[in-house]
């Protein structure tokens, strides 16, 4: 099993900056992907940014150039460095992992990041 454990969000105001953390912990041998999701209220969950093993990365194009996503291997920790925060950034965002060789996925229970006007 695998937990994760997210950390980092909060109340920031339009244009502002947060950063958030994840760490796993439990029984796996490596970690393959790690991302972020966000679920806004009344609308599905989207993957908003992820990083592999590798360092490679890929991004949702409505936060491109405003986020960062990064991973410490050696923590088995992923950041969501997020800049230019705006209105529509509102959402629970939740972190996700996938262990391997054993494919399977585990998810975070969440954190609220709330961006006022």
């Amino acid at each position: 099993q695998v937990q994760l454990v997210e950390s980092g969000g909060g109340l920031v105001q339009a244009g502002g900056s947060l950063r958030l953390s994840c760490t796993a912990s439990g029984t796996f041998f490596s970690l393959n992907v790690m991302g972020w999701h966000r679920q806004a209220p009344g609308k599905e969950r989207e993957l908003v940014a992820a990083v592999r093993r590798d360092g490679s990365t890929n991004y949702v194009d409505s936060v491109q150039g405003r986020f960062t996503i990064s991973r410490d291997n050696a923590k088995n920790t992923v950041y969501l460095q997020m800049n230019s925060l705006k209105l529509e950034d509102t959402a629970v965002y939740y972190c996700n992992a996938e262990t391997w060789p054993v494919r399977k996925n585990y998810w975070g229970s969440g954190t609220l990041v709330t961006v006022s006007s």
